[in-house]
């Protein structure tokens, strides 16, 4: 295996990474900047008012997506233990 190899398959399990995380990052940050606004309209500054709304966003997210992202990284690690013999010989 050359070293371009290497750094290609790490390069795609980054972005594989990314593309996974994405959508519950994104979620969180939405549902925290609207909390963060709620409280700063309402002076509420109770701690698990910005805690409970982010749970709740990242396990609806993981029932919608969830499905999605499984199906995502399993192809990548099909695609990987298949280039195995490739690589060995």
């Amino acid at each position: 295996m050359t070293p371009q190899q290497v750094l290609d398959t790490g390069q795609q399990g980054l972005m594989l990474l990314l593309v996974v995380a994405a959508p519950i990052l994104l979620v969180v940050l939405l549902v925290g900047l609207l909390v963060s606004i709620f409280q700063a309209a309402t002076q509420l500054n109770e701690a698990t008012l910005s805690f409970v709304p982010k749970i709740v966003s990242v396990v609806a997210m993981l029932a919608f997506a969830g499905p999605w992202m499984l199906q995502m990284l399993v192809e990548y690690l099909q695609r990987m233990l298949q280039g195995i013999p490739g690589v060995v010989g």
